[in-house]
């Protein structure tokens, strides 16, 4: 069998993504052959480790969405871990992150502040609203947005109230 080289191999990911739109994203950066290194935090994890079903390797949602990603355990509050993460993020390409706007720049992960350690990072911001705006720092998660785009009135039963499409 000859091995074929993968579009992104040699790409690094720094993936500060939780839940569903971030860590999708990154899952076809691993799939096209990134190395994906998932950031999350100590004792909880990405939420959809705790989303069903689950298997006796845990659940299937984090899994299919995580899958060929590394894991990095890391306080983003937390100083110390804050400078190991920055030495991290000086190798790699491209940082991707869901956080609500603002946060990163709490967090000292905003663009600005990664440009100037890493001059040439790739920096992917994911917002269900955008950055900016009235609706800005409303949530996302997938019951708003189908609730939103009117996918909800097109489940459920006759004569019942919308129901949300399972994911």
């Amino acid at each position: 069998m000859t091995a074929t080289k993968q579009l992104l191999n040699g790409v690094r990911v720094a993936d500060f993504s939780r839940v569903l739109a971030g860590p999708y994203a990154t899952a076809m950066l691993s799939d096209q052959g990134a190395e994906v290194y998932k950031i999350e935090m100590p004792g909880h994890g990405d939420d959809s480790r705790h989303l069903g079903p689950f298997t006796d390797t845990g659940s299937t949602y984090f899994t299919s969405l995580n899958r060929g990603k590394l894991s990095i355990e890391a306080d983003l509050k937390d100083p110390s871990a804050h400078a190991q993460l920055l030495d991290f993020i000086r190798t790699c390409d491209v940082v991707v992150e869901n956080f609500r706007p603002g946060v990163a720049a709490k967090l000292g992960l905003s663009y600005e502040d990664l440009k100037a350690i890493k001059p040439d990072v790739v920096y992917a911001s994911i917002s269900g609203f955008g950055q900016t705006g009235t609706q800005a720092k409303r949530p996302a998660y997938d019951t708003v947005i189908q609730a939103l785009s009117g996918l909800m009135s097109a489940t459920g039963f006759p004569d019942g109230s919308p129901t949300n499409a399972p994911p």
